[in-house]
């Protein structure tokens, strides 16, 4: 949630008379968070979200939208996107694609507790089987093709250590897309910047916009790979058990997916370690950016590899 775009007043006064949300008080941006320009936004109806689409292409953006108004209706805490005065939740500023979301209460957890990790888990599964009866579908925009592309990318640019660490990691997920596990909508950045609690009450989940259709065991492992680590990149086993244990109460995993966890789970650590290179080697320009140290994302890679019985299911 960096500015990349800068929205003056001006302009936002304007834009706020296509919705019926009141008159605009004050408003500022958001300098955490990587893809898209945010600004908090506060009128004389409510607080919300203005977000401004740095690389979705409007065509795109209704897949995001609608799971984040099913979520929402269907008993997943999460933020409803706003819609205008023509009955569409998506609008154009500033030449981009904006949206604009309730702002939800509370603010996000830098150390978990196991109430906490157990109440995602249990937001995750109820998610997952409400999403069974989306029709709709997005392939996994940083998924294995991405990871190729990405490594390529990057190979040239990377140390001699971290190279071998992407070429021999590509070469473990080679099976990764034929693995046949059970898939539907996943939100697949469910990051603790991501999610707002008050106290151990979940809020709501925030940022549908890397969801798309893909193996649930790959929501699973980007939640665990942040929200139950430690400072070494091994998993605590408590805020994993936590997790784990609220998810498999609502939706049992298959023993399929115990099977290829292992895979899995090193695939979601990889994918944001590719990125967060990615992002330092090709860094994006804009007025308030936040950019993601691409070592811890490493060190979690090297403790999956490493570790497996650290995070062994069943």
């Amino acid at each position: 949630m960096s500015v990349y775009t800068v929205v003056e007043r001006a302009q936002l006064i304007t834009h706020l008379t296509y919705y019926s949300v009141g008159e605009l008080i004050d408003f500022q941006g958001i300098s955490s968070g990587i893809e898209n320009t945010n600004y908090f936004v506060n009128t004389t109806c409510g607080d919300y979200v203005l977000t401004l689409f740095e690389e979705l292409k409007a065509e795109e953006l209704p897949y995001f939208l609608t799971i984040m108004a099913f979520v929402s209706a269907n008993g997943v805490p999460s933020a409803q996107p706003i819609c205008n005065n023509e009955g569409s939740y998506l609008s154009t500023l500033n030449g981009k694609p904006a949206a604009l979301v309730e702002k939800l209460t509370g603010g996000d957890i830098e150390t978990p507790n196991l109430t906490q990790c157990a109440v995602i888990g249990e937001a995750m599964a109820n998610f997952h089987l409400a999403s069974l009866k989306l029709d709709i579908y997005r392939d996994n925009s940083r998924g294995a093709h991405w990871r190729q592309q990405a490594a390529d990318l990057l190979l040239p640019l990377v140390d001699k250590t971290s190279a071998e660490l992407i070429q021999d990691e590509l070469a473990f997920q080679t099976s990764y897309t034929q693995l046949n596990l059970p898939k539907s909508v996943i939100h697949a950045d469910l990051f603790r910047d991501n999610a707002l609690f008050s106290g151990d009450t979940l809020s709501g989940i925030i940022d549908f916009y890397y969801a798309c259709n893909d193996y649930f065991t790959y929501d699973i492992a980007v939640a665990v790979n942040d929200w139950c680590v430690t400072a070494d990149g091994l998993l605590d086993k408590t805020r994993f058990d936590a997790f784990i244990s609220a998810y498999q109460a609502i939706r049992p995993l298959t023993e399929a997916e115990i099977t290829h966890w292992p895979i899995v789970i090193r695939a979601a650590a990889f994918r944001f370690w590719l990125s967060r290179l990615r992002d330092v080697h090709f860094p994006k320009e804009g007025e308030m950016t936040h950019l993601k140290d691409p070592d811890a994302m490493k060190r979690i890679l090297n403790a999956r590899r490493h570790f497996p019985d650290n995070y062994r299911l069943g």
